[in-house]
C-alpha cells in the first residue's frame, strides 16, 4: 500500500470521529491496519490543513491533548474541544469518559 493511499486512510478515519469524542493517534493507527504505526499517524495528522478533518480530536494515549498545526497551536485544540464539550483538565482528556468505544468505529 502507498504512503499517499495510507495518508488517506487517515484522514478517512479522523473524519468518523463524532464530535464530543476523542480518538488516540494509536486508535487510528489499528484503524487503518497498521498498528504500530501511531507515529505515522501523528505526521500525518500535523500537516493537515483541511477544516474539514477534525484532527483535533486526535489525543497522545495518556490523555494529553498534543500538538496542533493549526494558527494558535494546542491552546486552539483545546478550546475546540471544549467547544465540542470534551472536558480538559491539565491539558488531559479524560479517555475512560470521552474517547470512542471502539477503533473499528473509524473504519469506513
Amino acid at each position: 500500500m502507498s504512503s499517499r493511499t495510507l495518508w488517506h486512510r487517515v484522514y478517512a478515519a479522523t473524519r468518523r470521529i463524532p464530535r464530543g469524542r476523542v480518538a488516540t493517534y494509536a486508535d487510528i493507527a489499528r484503524a487503518i491496519g497498521r498498528p504500530r504505526a501511531w507515529r505515522f499517524v501523528g505526521t500525518v495528522v500535523s500537516y493537515n490543513r483541511d477544516r474539514g478533518i477534525p484532527c483535533h480530536r486526535v489525543v497522545r494515549s495518556d490523555g494529553r491533548v498534543g500538538g496542533f498545526g493549526f494558527p494558535g497551536g494546542t491552546a486552539e485544540k483545546i478550546r475546540r474541544l471544549r467547544r465540542e464539550g470534551v472536558a480538559i483538565r491539565n491539558q488531559r482528556v479524560n479517555l475512560a469518559r470521552f474517547r470512542i468505544r471502539s477503533p473499528r468505529m473509524l473504519i469506513s
